[in-house]
Parts: C-alpha cells; structure tokens; sequence
C-alpha cells in the first residue's frame, strides 16, 4: 500500500469513531479538550489494536485462500463501505425519553465500550489486510492515530454541531473504503 492508501485507509477506519465520538461531545456539558483527549485516546489505542488481531486471524488462513484474496479484500472493503453508508444515511430519532441535564463526562468503561463496537470494522479490514503486503504495525498505528485525532476533534464539535456532521463523515469513510477495495482489485486484475 502506498502511504496515500495508509492515510486515507487510516481515515476511513476512523470516520466511525469520529461519528460516536460527536455524539458523545453532543451529550457531555461543555467537555473539556482533556475530557476529549482521554476520549480520542481510548477510541485510538483500542481501533489500532483491532486491525492486529485481524491480520493475525488472516495470516492463519493466507495460504488456504490466497487465489481469492484480492475477492476477499474487494468484498470486505466494499460491505463495510457500504454498511457505513447506510448508517450515515439514516436518521437518528429524537430520544424524547432523554433527562434535560447532561453530565460533565462519561465512564471510562463506556466509552472503551463504544469504541469496541465501532472498531468492528478496523478487526475486519485487518483480516483483508492480511492478504497484501503491508507494514501491519505502520498500518495500525496510522488507524490508532488518525482515531485519536478524529475522536478528540469529535467530542470538541459535538458540543456545537451535533450528530448530524458525524453521519456525513461517515458516508465520505464508505465511500473511501469501496474506493480502496476497488482499487485493489483492479490493480490485482491488471485493470489499472
């Protein structure tokens, strides 16, 4: 992978925490950029590790399929891509059950929680990752890092603009990563 492809890969990974980590500044009263650094750092170490535990978990089965891996990275890409798309086109309902008072910050446990669910996806594109050849450790800690960032600028706008700029991040991270699968194939096929 070329280091453009690293970044925007690292990017894209993090689109998903940048849109929880909105809605988490968006629930917070006024959180303090510690408050959103301890948050961006929880979501970064715990999205860096995931790709890891992915390419490992390929690794196991590299020499089993490696005839269809550019199929394998092409499909995982592209369904992830598309997964985040929907969900950054969907709506989100007003939750009239909400108390009015917002609390100065959240759990630790709830936040590391929160950015288990959403590095699902780093897990799997470190499987896909598995099949190329890429600097796996490179490749992590650019998704760690770029989630710091994304996560900690995340809870910062959230106070102010809501969940809505999150969903729209995340349909620019689908985009990117059906991009990326769409290049590897081609570029495997001899197409590009």
């Amino acid at each position: 992978m070329t280091p453009l492809s690293t970044t925007l890969l690292a990017f894209s990974m993090s689109t998903d925490a940048f849109a929880a980590a909105i809605g988490k500044g968006a629930a917070v009263d006024h959180p303090r950029f510690r408050e959103a650094l301890r948050t961006g750092l929880i979501f970064g170490v715990i999205e860096g590790l995931t790709p890891l535990i992915g390419w490992a978990l390929g690794q196991s089965a590299h020499e089993y399929i490696s005839r269809w891996d550019h199929w394998i990275v092409f499909v995982l890409l592209s369904v992830l891509g598309v997964r985040m798309i929907r969900a950054g086109l969907e709506t989100p309902e007003p939750d009239e059950d909400a108390p009015a008072a917002k609390p100065g910050c959240q759990a630790w446990w709830l936040i590391a929680a929160t950015a288990v669910i959403t590095s699902l996806d780093a897990l799997t594109v470190g499987i896909g990752l598995a099949f190329m050849d890429v600097n796996i450790l490179l490749t992590a800690l650019a998704i760690g890092a770029a989630t710091t960032l994304m996560a900690t600028l995340g809870v910062m706008l959230g106070r102010r603009l809501g969940v809505m700029i999150g969903q729209r991040a995340e349909v620019l991270g689908g985009v990117i990563l059906i991009g990326i699968g769409t290049a590897i194939l081609t570029e495997h096929l001899g197409l590009w």
